[in-house]
């Protein structure tokens, strides 16, 4: 195949153009200062990800509830008086002529013990993970209203800063995907049982963010295609959630899993052991999400984002001929193969090889990985090199001591 897919450029419905098919999708950055505003460590490590040509950089979780963090190490946007530090961010992170979204989220009761021990969320599920989690406090009409208002006005605060779009995190067992859940939702509100309810948070969200933006500005929805847990959201919702979305959104990522089940881990996994050289095992191994996106395409024609085991440039490039994305995702290799990606992108580097780190210990591989992409962000951050060669175990044991530390930090400075 002669054609280079990756660089064909994709016309969005609001009318934005990204320039090429590639996106780095959103990973935690955890590098705010301690009262959770953008610094010039954010500038370095955007500059980096421009710089790799990448058509669409996707931050991470930048929190509409300050309260209510993923991380404490998160952006919070929710005054004005940030406006300053979000517009340098921006400026920043658009050195290539390329766009960049603020992920806007809310994390529920994926809110550590460190930065809330009760967290509001649907319903009084708690999130058994590690005991890092307190029992959730159902949220109230006013408290769900609070949350609309949150995100509308993080959205327009994004767009008065620069930043080119806003992707909706609606997936991961984030407050949203707590409220599509019917294992987490279990309200008999206007806001729970029927699916039609449970969708009704992330619905009313995007209106109001379209009428706080206007017509002509992208707006993003993170959706999983399943929770992959029993009782949890399905495909078949899934997909009833994406017929919802037409004519609503400008471009849909599919992921999946939760804090609880933690499908990336286990399907990196997956890639790793998988060899055989068969087209259906392939598929299987470098792209989790793409069969879904054939049933996607049954019911939608929204621009689809597909993140997660892309690594090499032939499959990526087929993937776009046949119609089965818009955009090729990825994440990690913007960590190990940072420098990279550029000549990936321009097919000089056939192949991005795939990193798995492995402690020995089952039960802790899942954080030993959440570990240490953490700890090379930071130090991407810093100005350093990604060190590629970490001890597992002392990576798995990472972000709990910076969430503690850094929290206590938070504190401190308030």
């Amino acid at each position: 195949m002669d054609k280079n897919h990756l660089k064909t450029s994709l016309e969005l419905p609001c009318g934005a153009v990204l320039k090429n098919r590639l996106v780095k999708s959103a990973m935690t950055e955890r590098v705010s200062n301690n009262k959770l505003e953008p610094n010039e460590k954010h500038h370095r490590l955007y500059k980096q990800w421009a710089a790799t040509g990448a058509g669409l950089l996707i931050t991470g979780n930048v929190i509409v509830d300050k309260t209510h963090l993923e991380s404490a190490g998160n952006i919070y946007v929710g005054d004005e008086r940030i406006l300053p530090k979000m517009k340098a961010w921006a400026a920043a992170a658009k050195t290539e002529d390329n766009h960049v979204w603020v992920q806007i989220s809310h994390a529920g009761r994926q809110t550590n013990k460190f930065c809330m021990m009760r967290p509001k969320a649907p319903s009084e599920v708690k999130l058994r993970q590690l005991g890092l989690f307190g029992k959730p406090k159902a949220m109230t009409e006013e408290d769900i209203q609070e949350v609309i208002k949150g995100f509308a006005k993080a959205a327009k605060i994004c767009k008065e800063a620069g930043f080119t779009g806003v992707q909706i995190h609606a997936a991961h067992g984030y407050l949203l995907s707590q409220f599509l859940s019917p294992h987490t939702n279990l309200r008999t509100d206007r806001w729970g049982g029927s699916l039609e309810n449970r969708s009704r948070l992330l619905m009313t969200i995007i209106q109001e963010i379209r009428q706080a933006v206007g017509p002509e500005f992208p707006i993003g929805v993170k959706l999983n295609s399943s929770d992959f847990q029993r009782g949890g959201f399905t495909e078949d919702e899934s997909l009833e959630v994406i017929k919802m979305l037409n004519g609503k959104i400008d471009l849909l990522e599919i992921s999946g899993g939760t804090y609880e089940k933690l499908v990336f881990f286990e399907m990196n996994e997956a890639q790793e052991k998988a060899n055989a050289p068969i087209k259906e095992s392939t598929r299987k191994r470098e792209a989790y999400f793409l069969d879904f996106s054939q049933k996607v395409r049954a019911v939608s024609q929204l621009p689809l984002l597909i993140t997660g085991g892309f690594r090499s440039f032939d499959f990526c490039n087929q993937a776009l001929a046949n119609n089965e994305l818009d955009l090729v995702g990825m994440a990690r290799p913007f960590i190990t193969n940072l420098d990279q990606i550029a000549d990936f992108l321009d097919n000089k580097i056939p192949k991005l090889e795939n990193l798995v780190l492995r402690t020995g210990i089952k039960s802790f591989d899942s954080a030993a990985e959440g570990g240490f992409y953490a700890r090379q962000i930071i130090r991407l951050a810093k100005g350093k090199k990604a060190r590629l060669k970490m001890g597992a175990l002392w990576s798995s044991n990472f972000l709990i001591y910076h969430e503690f530390t850094k929290a206590m930090k938070n504190r401190l400075s308030s």
